[in-house]
C-alpha cells in the first residue's frame, strides 16, 4: 500500500479518526482522585477477527484495485509479493511491549494468512522493523508516523533512497527486502497499529479504497488492527495459485474458484457493488481533517464532501463518515448541530455491513452529550452493546474511553460504587491506548468534566 500513517491524532476519544495524507512511500476528568500509581497496563490475548461479511464478486473487484494499483491511480504492471519463507527483524531501540505485539502479529499472519513469516534466528531477514523516535521519522517524512519503503534496511538509508528507481514499487516483480520504521516513543497502541498497518503494506497491498468498510487498507484509518477480511486478502495473495509477476488479467482469471474455495461464505452473498471514491471526495476530506486550515476552511471542506456523497447517491459508511468528520468539527462551537451529524453518521453506519467499530466511534460522542445533558440511563444504553465491539478489535484507547464514560453515567444514574469499579478497570486499558500517566489521567480529567455532577467544564 502507498499511503503513510498520518502524525494528527488518529483515536483520541472524543478524538476522530483522521485520514492520512497519500504519497508514493507505502507507510497507511470534583474529578476522580488521583494519588497513587495507576494500575498495570492491560493488553489484549487471543484475537477475535470477524469473518468478511462481502459477497466474493465484491472482494474480487476490490482485490485487484488493492493489488494493481497505487493511492494515486498509477497503475501497477504485475503483483509483488515474497517468494519462500520470510524472516523479520527488529532493530533500533524497540520499546518493551513491540515484542509481544509482534509475536501475535506473526503467529496471525501464519495461521489465519497462511503466511510463512517468523522472526530471524541468524539467518537473512526479509523485513526489518527499524524502532526510531519520531523526530527521525517526521525529518523523513513530516507528516508520517511510521512508514515502509523497499530495497533498504535502515532510516539512514531513506534520504538517498527515496526519489530512486530502487525504492519505485511500481519497478518491483518480486519483494526481496522491505525496511519497516516505527515511532519508538509513542503510546503501546500507537505503535501496535503502525505495525499492522506497515507491516500489512511490506506483505501485500499498495492501495487504499475508501469503499471498504472493515479493513486497514481504507484512509478513514477506524480500522488500526488487521480485520478478517484483511487476512483473506493476504491469504489470496499468498496461495499458492498465484506468484509475483502476474498480470491483473492472470489473477482475475484464479480469483473466482480462489476465493469459492477461501471464502465459501461469501459465494451466497449479494454484492454491493459500491463505486469508485473520486478525488474530489477524498481531497476536501482529507483536508477537513488534516493540518494546515483554518476551522472555517475545514468546515467548509466537509460540507463538501457530505454533498459529494449525497449526489453521488451513496447510502455507506463513506456518507457516514463525511458526517462524523463535521460532526467533530462542529461539536465545540455547535454542539446541537453536531449531534445531528453524529446521528446521520450512525444513521449510515448502522446500514453498511462491516461498520460496528465505526458506529462505537460515534456512540462515545453521542453518549458524551447525554452525560452533559445528565441523561445517564440514555448513555448507560447507547454505551452498552459497544463495548465489547471496542474489544473485539483490540482498540484499547476506545474501549477505554467507553468505560469512563460509562462510569460517568452509572454516577448519574446513583450506582455510585459499580461506577468506581468501571472507573478503576479502564485505566489498564488506558495505559495501553494513551500511554503515560499524565495521558491517561488527562482523560479521566477530560471526561469526568462532562458529567453535570461535577460541574460545568
Amino acid at each position: 500500500m502507498s499511503l503513510h500513517r498520518a502524525i494528527l491524532p488518529i483515536c483520541l476519544m472524543l478524538g476522530a479518526c483522521v485520514p492520512s495524507l497519500s504519497t508514493e512511500v507505502a507507510t497507511r476528568a470534583a474529578m476522580p482522585v488521583e494519588t497513587g500509581s495507576l494500575p498495570a497496563m492491560k493488553t489484549f490475548s487471543a484475537p477475535r477477527p470477524a469473518a468478511p461479511s462481502q459477497s466474493n464478486i465484491d472482494i474480487a473487484r476490490d482485490f485487484l484495485d488493492l493489488v494493481f494499483e497505487m493511492e494515486s491511480g498509477r497503475q501497477l504492471p504485475v503483483m509483488s509479493r515474497f517468494e519462500g519463507p520470510i524472516r523479520v527483524q527488529v532493530t533500533g531501540q524497540p520499546p518493551a511491549h513491540l515484542g509481544l505485539d509482534l509475536a501475535r502479529l506473526l503467529h496471525r499472519f501464519r495461521t489465519e494468512a497462511g503466511i510463512d513469516i517468523d522472526m530471524s534466528r541468524g539467518e537473512p531477514a526479509q523485513i526489518t522493523i527499524q524502532a526510531i523516535p519520531r523526530s527521525q521519522i517526521r525529518k523523513a517524512l513530516p507528516q508520517a508516523a511510521c512508514f515502509v519503503v523497499p530495497n533498504i534496511t535502515d532510516i539512514s538509508q531513506y534520504a538517498l533512497a527515496r526519489r530512486s528507481a530502487r525504492t519505485d514499487w511500481g519497478r518491483i516483480e518480486q519483494r526481496q527486502q522491505i525496511a519497516v520504521f516505527l515511532p519508538s516513543d509513542a503510546t503501546p497502541q500507537e505503535v501496535r497499529d503502525c505495525l499492522h498497518e506497515e507491516l500489512a503494506q511490506a506483505l501485500g497491498p499498495l492501495n487504499d479504497l475508501y469503499r471498504l468498510p472493515d479493513s486497514v487498507y481504507n484512509d478513514d484509518n477506524v480500522h488500526t488492527v488487521l480485520t478478517g477480511y484483511d487476512m483473506l486478502v493476504l491469504r489470496l495473495i499468498y496461495s499458492p495459485e498465484l506468484r509475483s509477476g502476474m498480470t491483473r488479467g492472470q489473477v482475475a482469471d484464479r480469483l473466482p474458484a480462489l476465493l469459492a474455495q477461501l471464502n465459501p461464505a461469501g459465494q451466497s452473498l449479494a454484492p454491493m457493488r459500491l463505486n469508485p471514491t473520486p478525488r474530489p471526495f477524498i481531497n476536501p476530506l482529507q483536508k477537513a481533517l488534516g493540518p494546515g486550515s483554518s476551522a472555517t476552511e475545514r468546515r467548509a471542506a466537509a460540507d463538501a464532501a457530505i454533498n459529494i456523497a449525497r449526489v453521488m447517491g451513496w447510502q455507506d459508511h463513506r456518507r457516514g463518515f463525511a458526517h462524523y468528520a463535521m460532526g467533530r468539527l462542529t461539536q465545540a462551537a455547535d454542539p446541537m448541530t453536531a449531534q445531528q451529524h453524529f446521528q446521520e453518521a450512525d444513521r449510515f453506519f448502522a446500514t453498511t455491513p462491516g461498520a460496528e467499530l465505526h458506529r462505537a466511534y460515534v456512540v462515545s460522542q453521542l453518549a458524551a452529550f447525554s452525560i452533559a445533558q445528565g441523561q445517564g440511563d440514555t448513555a448507560l444504553r447507547q454505551i452498552g452493546p459497544y463495548l465489547d465491539i471496542a474489544a473485539r478489535h483490540e482498540n484499547a484507547a476506545l474501549l477505554a474511553t467507553l468505560m469512563l464514560l460509562r462510569a460517568e453515567a452509572l454516577d448519574l444514574t446513583g450506582r455510585s460504587g459499580e461506577a468506581q469499579t468501571v472507573r478503576l478497570d479502564s485505566l489498564g486499558w488506558a495505559r495501553y491506548g494513551f500511554g503515560a500517566d499524565w495521558a491517561v489521567r488527562a482523560k479521566q480529567r477530560e471526561i469526568a468534566s462532562l458529567s453535570p455532577l461535577r460541574g460545568r467544564s
